[in-house]
């Protein structure tokens, strides 16, 4: 399932670039273009569902937001990691996580953050 004027079904196709910190058969874990903090990573289902609470598998999925979330607090030294869940910026089921705004680095730096990310995210 996809919707073709999405925008997230088109980073899951590669029709847009991301920087991408982690990817399986069914999730894809991304930094956000418009960071709150460094390493802010938005992630979602491959699969197109509007909802979070559509998304059949949502265990697996939470585990891979808890894994993105534990990443974050060792790559960027804090333990205050936030998230979000409210799925109006982007009708495709999403999860904001980020570390909070006082951590040391430069949000801007999307491919150091990613980098330091999939590291960590292994």
């Amino acid at each position: 399932m996809e919707d073709k004027n999405c925008v997230f079904c088109k980073i899951v196709k590669k029709e847009i670039p991301a920087h991408i910190v982690y990817e399986d058969s069914d999730f894809l874990a991304f930094l956000d273009i418009n960071p709150q903090s460094p390493g802010h990573t938005q992630v979602i289902p491959k699969k197109h569902y509007r909802w979070v609470w559509d998304i059949p598998n949502a265990g697996e999925y939470f585990e891979l937001v808890k894994k993105v979330a534990l990443a974050q607090r060792k790559t960027f030294g804090t333990d205050w990691i936030l998230s979000k869940i409210i799925g109006d910026e982007v009708p495709h089921a999403h999860v904001w996580v980020f570390p909070n705004d006082k951590v040391k680095g430069d949000k801007k730096d999307l491919a150091g953050n990613a980098e330091k990310l999939k590291e960590e995210i292994k």
